[in-house]
């Protein structure tokens, strides 16, 4: 008799345990068909046309700026400064005085020179006079003669002793930091300033060998700085170097601009730019319009989605594989994949995925141009 109600019980519960689970299971099947007939809203997106467009060719460098004419002036004979003649930072002209060594004894020295000289002259010149007459000989001629040539060669060496201690600007240019000061004893090589012709400036790049038949002298360059950011010089290929560097195998080119602000200076590390006479047709995208990934690069393009009974068609998303070429600004050069004015997704590429349903809204769309200019840059 106890036995009978312990198997009501376990039946009792079976049959609560397989409605529990009977009814999970129902609930579980709702949420499942309830998932696939779920569609997400559709992402907003910004969207940018496919364009057809013209570049110039350009070969890209770097390389850094070299003067003209850049020398330290430095002392050719030993002696003590008795004469600054410039200030630092300053421009010189050919010729002007820089430093005055003491020329004191040389001075005395030119002027009992220039008498000795002077009789030497006198002697000689009576001489001439009574060779022909021949009151004298032929032997006190020549040695009246050679008495002249040295008297002038003395006086000569005193005034090139004089000249060296006389330290002038070789040529035109701006003057760098003093390293000597007055009353100094200098010696012969010692470093007094630095002298740099600015105005035209050599800009000096290195190109690969196989870019050797696309350049030529004669071509435009144009050159940027990150010290210069507003700046762009322009030149024109000056000097090719006749050989290859073996270890690089890359050809050293020279350019030659015009700086007349002064405001490049040699030492300065800028990019380069030659302008290939060839002109490019490409199309181009913004470069954040790109989803990159080490297998291919990609852009979603916007695509009318068919209209299904009583909904009304919207836009899609397509992912298309493209293939890229150069960028410029916030550009890119795409060379396969995409066809001009096609319409596709300009930012926020991350978020999508292939089929998706999109709305497009431009109204935040950033202005791409192909030469930015950052306000805090």
């Amino acid at each position: 008799m106890m036995k009978k109600p312990i198997i009501v019980t376990i039946i009792g519960l079976v049959i609560l345990v397989g409605l529990l689970v009977g009814i999970k299971g129902l609930q579980i099947e709702g949420m499942i068909a309830q998932g696939k007939q779920f569609v997400p809203p559709p992402e907003t997106v910004t969207s940018a046309t496919v364009k057809a467009d013209t570049w110039e060719t350009l070969l890209t460098s770097v390389g850094s700026l070299d003067a003209v004419q850049g020398v330290t002036v430095t002392a050719e004979v030993s002696g003590k400064v008795v004469r600054i003649a410039f200030e630092p930072g300053s421009k010189a002209s050919a010729g002007d005085l820089l430093v005055q060594q003491d020329i004191a004894a040389e001075t005395a020295q030119l002027r009992s020179a220039e008498a000795t000289a002077k009789l030497a002259r006198i002697n000689f010149d009576r001489y001439e006079k009574l060779l022909p007459e021949n009151v004298i000989s032929q032997a006190d001629y020549d040695n009246a003669q050679a008495q002249l040539t040295q008297a002038v060669a003395q006086v000569d060496n005193i005034r090139a002793v004089i000249a060296k201690k006389t330290i002038r600007a070789p040529f035109a240019g701006r003057l760098g930091i003093r390293m000597i000061n007055l009353g100094q004893i200098i010696n012969d090589g010692q470093a007094i300033v630095t002298l740099q012709a600015l105005d035209p400036i050599f800009v000096n790049f290195l190109i690969p060998q196989q870019q050797l038949s696309r350049i030529r002298q004669d071509l435009s360059v144009r050159v940027t700085s990150d010290a210069l950011p507003d700046q762009v010089m322009v030149g024109k290929i000056t000097a090719i170097n006749p050989e290859v560097d073996t270890a690089t195998r890359n050809i050293r080119v020279q350019a030659t601009l015009l700086n007349p602000g002064e405001h490049m200076r040699p030492g300065m590390y800028v990019n380069v730019a030659v302008v290939l006479p060839m002109i490019a047709d490409v199309l181009t995208i913004p470069a954040t319009a790109v989803l990159y990934a080490p297998y291919s690069d990609s852009v979603f393009l916007i695509e009318a989605q068919k209209s299904d009974g009583d909904t009304p068609a919207g836009k899609t998303v397509r992912q298309q594989f493209v293939r890229l070429g150069e960028k410029r600004g916030d550009f890119i050069a795409v060379t396969s994949g995409l066809k001009a004015d096609q319409t596709i997704v300009s930012t926020g590429v991350f978020k999508l995925r292939n089929g998706q349903a999109v709305v497009v809204d431009n109204k935040l769309a950033p202005e791409f141009k192909i030469a930015p200019q950052p306000d805090e840059s």
